[in-house]
């Protein structure tokens, strides 16, 4: 069997001689003592050279796979991300689409209101030029506005700035009602609504 010097294995296979004797004493190369001299046997180290291109195969297959799946794991939070995206937007239409509405409440509201105030308290001034100027930013004098339109809220936010429980609510909604029709003056219907003045009039007797 051929034997190589540690000087010339190191030559050949491109590595330190401490390289060398690493491998000889984890046994990857075969070592031949003659003469108190350490040598390698060359055939055995061309072995083991063919197990090291192997291996390295197998490690690039690795790689190559874990590339793959990061790849994958790429796109899909990509796709995720995009997702995420397009349901923000979507939320975001929606509350403004429910912040337009509100305001469109608002609006019949105070057309409500205005409608009330020219009727009862301004019976003298064409109620259409009322409604008409009411809805503009300057339109009452600010008197009326603050003492007749702004205090006058609907019962289901009065009970809801009364923190009434859910549980109560159906009975003093009846009972509101019930006063409604018996004519009492603190309270407006309008539509399927009733308007009340907590500034102006006390309800707890409804409350009770």
């Amino acid at each position: 069997m051929k034997k190589m010097t540690i000087a010339d294995a190191a030559e050949y296979f491109k590595v330190s001689k401490e390289a060398i004797h690493n491998r000889i004493r984890r046994g990857s190369l075969d070592c031949i003592v003659d003469n108190g001299v350490k040598y390698v046997a060359v055939e055995t180290a061309k072995s083991n050279a063919g197990t090291n291109i192997v291996s390295d195969s197998r490690y690039t297959q690795y790689i190559e796979q874990e590339n793959e799946r990061l790849r994958e794991k790429v796109d899909s939070l990509e796709k995720e991300t995009s997702r995420l995206r397009d349901q923000r937007e979507q939320m975001l239409i929606d509350e403004r689409v429910k912040v337009e509405q509100i305001y469109k409440e608002r609006d019949a509201q105070l057309r409500s209101v205005l409608h009330v105030v020219a009727t009862k308290f301004l019976s003298h001034v064409n109620t259409d030029t009322v409604m008409q100027e009411g809805m503009t930013v300057d339109a009452i004098n600010a008197d009326i506005v603050d003492s007749e339109i702004e205090e006058w809220i609907s019962l289901k936010s009065f009970l809801k700035l009364k923190r009434v429980k859910d549980k109560e609510k159906k009975q003093i909604k009846r009972g509101f009602e019930t006063a409604l029709k018996n004519g009492d003056e603190r309270l407006i219907p309008r539509g399927d609504k009733i308007f009340l003045n907590p500034s102006k009039f006390d309800y707890s007797d409804l409350l009770e």
